[in-house]
C-alpha cells in the first residue's frame, strides 16, 4: 500500500496504474490504498469544494460537537475509494456508475485511512462490476458501501 508515487514502488518496478480489462476480473479480487489525513488535506478539500463546515475547520466549534474535536470531511475520506477504483482495481478506464456509502465513525487529522475495494459481482452483458468498498482506521471501519463501475473490455 502507500501513495501511488512511493519511490520504493518505483524502484521495484511496480506500475501502480496497471488496471484490468473486464475479462481479467474475478470475484474476490481486492486492492487497497492508504493515506494519512493531514491538516492541509482538510483545508485544501474545504477550499476545493466550498465545504467550510466548522466541524472540519474550527477547533473551538468542533470541541462542542458530538465528536469533541475536528473531523475530516466524510467525502474526503470516501474519495480514497475512488483512488483505488481509478488506479488499482479495476484501474484506469473504470467509470463510476453508482456508489452507496454508510459513514460509521469519524476520521481525524493524523489518522491513516485504508480504502479497500473487493470485486463482489460481474455483469458481463453490461461490463459492470459491483464492488464492496470500505475505509478503515486501524481495526475501525469508518465507511462501508457498495460501488458499481463500468470497465472497458480488452481491445
Amino acid at each position: 500500500m502507500g501513495n501511488p508515487s512511493d519511490s520504493a514502488d518505483e524502484a521495484n518496478g511496480i506500475d501502480e496504474l496497471h488496471g484490468y480489462a473486464f475479462e481479467d476480473l474475478r470475484e474476490g479480487m481486492t486492492a487497497a490504498y492508504s493515506k494519512t489525513i493531514t491538516e492541509a488535506d482538510i483545508v485544501l478539500y474545504a477550499d476545493l469544494t466550498g465545504d467550510v463546515n466548522p466541524a472540519h475547520l474550527n477547533q473551538e466549534y468542533a470541541a462542542a460537537t458530538l465528536f469533541k474535536g475536528r473531523i475530516a470531511h466524510g467525502m474526503l475520506t470516501a474519495g480514497l475509494i475512488s483512488t483505488v477504483i481509478g488506479t488499482r482495481l479495476p484501474g484506469p478506464g473504470a467509470i463510476y456508475v453508482g456508489q452507496a456509502l454508510r459513514f460509521k465513525a469519524p476520521v481525524r487529522i493524523g489518522d491513516t485511512v485504508v480504502a479497500r475495494v473487493s470485486v463482489s459481482k460481474l455483469n458481463a452483458g453490461r461490463r459492470f462490476v459491483e464492488l464492496k468498498t470500505t475505509c478503515s482506521v486501524g481495526e475501525t471501519i469508518v465507511i462501508e458501501g457498495d460501488a458499481t463501475v463500468m470497465v472497458p473490455a480488452r481491445d
